[in-house]
């Protein structure tokens, strides 16, 4: 039976494995700089910390989840006071060597916490049901605010994807989910008739940061901008195999890493990234249909809306959020947690019908 759960683990581990070797090659061809040394530290770190979680007592971390999130409650508020801005976005603590962005590690915290709270839960009536979708909207909004005010819309979205599949997975009735859609639908048919219809009365409600922001959002499409056109003109020009010499791209080793990995290396390597992301996507499929785990699907769904979201924006079919590659990107808070999630699902795995 080991034998056979390590074999099934590999169709996870190589996969993985080639994504965080080609992101070395590209960080080491994308300059002088150190990006390529970091970015294996950050790898070995993140490793480290996988294998330990691994082999952790799961269920101590799950129990102590609200306390977990409590603390990066408290990061997320002193980040706002003390945090380094880069790029508009005051979101970082900065050491002296490293950075770290605790909005990355609400991720983990969120779906700890809310799989804990879905899986205590147990209402039996229409005012328990109340209660209960109450508590993790509170959940939800608390960080989301926090970092609303940093700003920083793709982690937000990526928070709202985590809550939305804790409460399909709650034991509530399917009809507060068509209420919810319900209240989402009249909330961005009165926002958009406001956006089109009254825009000074729409900036008094929501504010002019909020409102700049989402209407970078919405006109992306007729302003692509200059990151968008380097990107677009860099794909279109690469070929089969790339070329030597690319166009500058802006956050070439961030958030658009796909188009600067197909300028230099060509199409060849997005082939091959791509059949990477698609095993791992179908292992983790067939883990939640087998399993079906709530903090598994937590972790998917996310993953796959930051694959789908990343590549589509390199090719300016979705707008620029800000909303990295997983395990492809550059950045060591956001290769760790990946680690950290993978750790544990694993770790969930291991456990024949995992609960508290």
């Amino acid at each position: 039976m080991k034998k056979r759960i390590t074999e099934n683990n590999l169709f996870i581990y190589i996969p993985v494995l080639i994504i965080l070797l080609i992101s070395i090659f590209v960080l080491g061809k994308h300059s002088l700089d150190s990006h390529m040394l970091k970015q294996i530290l950050w790898i070995i770190i993140g490793l480290v910390i996988f294998f330990i979680i691994k082999r952790f007592k799961i269920k101590l971390l799950f129990a102590y989840s609200h306390w977990i999130y409590l603390f990066n409650v408290f990061l997320l508020i002193l980040v706002l006071f003390i945090g380094k801005e880069i790029n508009g976005a005051k979101a970082w603590f900065d050491f002296k060597y490293f950075s770290f962005q605790p909005s990355e590690l609400m991720k983990i915290s969120l779906a700890l916490y809310l799989y804990k709270i879905i899986s205590y839960s147990n209402p039996q009536n229409l005012k328990e049901e109340l209660l209960l979708i109450t508590k993790i909207a509170f959940i939800f909004l608390l960080p989301a605010i926090l970092v609303f005010l940093e700003p920083d819309t793709g982690a937000i979205i990526l928070y709202f994807i985590i809550t939305f599949v804790a409460l399909y997975y709650a034991k509530i009735r399917r009809y507060w989910f068509i209420l919810l859609i319900g209240l989402l639908i009249c909330f961005l048919v009165a926002f958009f008739c406001l956006y089109y219809g009254n825009q000074d009365l729409l900036i008094k409600l929501v504010g002019t940061s909020f409102f700049y922001r989402v209407d970078r959002l919405i006109s992306f499409a007729n302003n692509s901008g200059y990151q968008i056109n380097q990107a677009l003109i860099a794909i279109g020009s690469a070929g089969l195999y790339g070329k030597k010499h690319s166009l500058y791209i802006p956050e070439a080793t961030t958030d658009f890493i796909f188009a600067f990995m197909i300028s230099r290396f060509g199409f060849i390597i997005a082939i091959i990234l791509l059949n990477c992301y698609f095993l791992i996507d179908i292992y983790f499929i067939k883990l939640i249909l087998k399993t079906k785990n709530p903090f598994i699907s937590m972790f998917f769904f996310m993953f796959l809306f930051q694959q789908i979201q990343n590549i589509l924006m390199n090719i300016g079919l979705f707008p620029i959020m800000g909303i990295p590659l997983p395990f492809l990107s550059y950045g060591g808070t956001n290769t760790i947690i990946y680690f950290i999630f993978l750790g544990i699902i694993l770790n969930i795995k291991k456990v024949r019908n995992f609960s508290f």
